[in-house]
């Protein structure tokens, strides 16, 4: 289908970009990469009058040494944070991921940022993002903001930013030395997932330190097994003492039920693939 008729405008700052959204207000749609508006827009379940176009803005690209943490810029593609070395280096877990994400077109055109602000329960990075307890920078007219992706996160398809704001910014606490995996069960390849679990562990010798591991389309928002990570800390990594921790998964979970499976069907998989997931990190650390 083609779309509806609208008018578009392409700003070169955040503050050109604000101003936009703030004259245009409900009658404007923002788009970064455009792998999930654009479907939308062709198919007519939205039809904006006004596209505010944040591709031009330079500001907003880049992956960026802060420290303790990595800035990545909320339109950095996929791919460029794929392949990036010091997201490799310092927060493993998301690069794992990334290579899970749809096919080589959608992560070149797909932003970082555009992605998590979409914030669809099946996608694949608000998992490794809660699970790395990562850190939104917010910006609207009344100055910039910062939200915990524990708080970022609030229902299906709904984050914590405003109508006149603009994610500007993620900020990943660096994780030097932790191994990660990411496991994602689909029917056919470049799915989105029926179930996924992102996880990285710190190891002390043969002894799990620390655990993170975050739920994909398990709920309506990411979610952290958080009973699976208190059971992890001390333990062996064996296979035993990992599938002891990894069947407690899913508690606390609300998995939805439709074609490609029913709600307990995704409960056993999210234990199936903490399991493997968790042994596989352990394995890498």
């Amino acid at each position: 289908m083609i779309p509806a008729a609208f008018e578009y405008v392409a700003p070169t700052t955040v503050d050109e970009a604000l101003a936009a959204l703030a004259e245009h207000g409900d009658e404007a749609k923002i788009i970064a990469g455009g792998q999930s508006l654009l479907p939308v827009l062709r198919m007519r379940l939205n039809a904006p009058e006004w596209v505010i176009d944040l591709g031009r803005i330079p500001e907003l690209r880049g992956v960026c040494d802060g420290g303790d943490h990595l800035a990545i810029g909320a339109m950095t593609t996929h791919h460029e944070v794929g392949h990036s070395a010091l997201v490799h280096e310092h927060a493993l877990l998301i690069s794992k991921a990334i290579t899970h994400l749809a096919d080589a077109q959608v992560r070149h055109r797909g932003t970082f940022g555009g992605a998590l602000a979409h914030a669809d329960p099946a996608g694949d990075l608000g998992a490794p993002a809660l699970a790395l307890d990562a850190t939104f920078v917010i910006q609207g007219a009344g100055g910039t903001r910062t939200v915990p992706a524990a708080e970022f996160f609030v229902d299906l398809f709904e984050t914590d930013i405003s109508d006149d704001e603009i994610l500007t910014e993620v900020r990943v606490p660096k994780h030097d030395g932790w191994g990660a995996a990411y496991e994602k069960f689909v029917r056919i390849a470049h799915q989105w997932p029926i179930v996924a679990v992102a996880a990285t562990v710190r190891m002390e010798g043969d002894t799990i330190a620390e655990a993170r591991v975050g739920l994909t389309n398990m709920g309506p928002t990411p979610l952290r097994a958080s009973a699976t990570e208190q059971a992890l800390v001390g333990s062996q990594a064996t296979e035993e003492s990992v599938a002891a921790a990894a069947s407690l998964a899913a508690e606390g979970t609300n998995p939805p039920s439709d074609l490609n499976g029913a709600a307990d069907y995704r409960r056993h998989l999210a234990t199936v693939l903490t399991r493997r997931a968790v042994l596989a990190a352990a394995g890498g650390a």
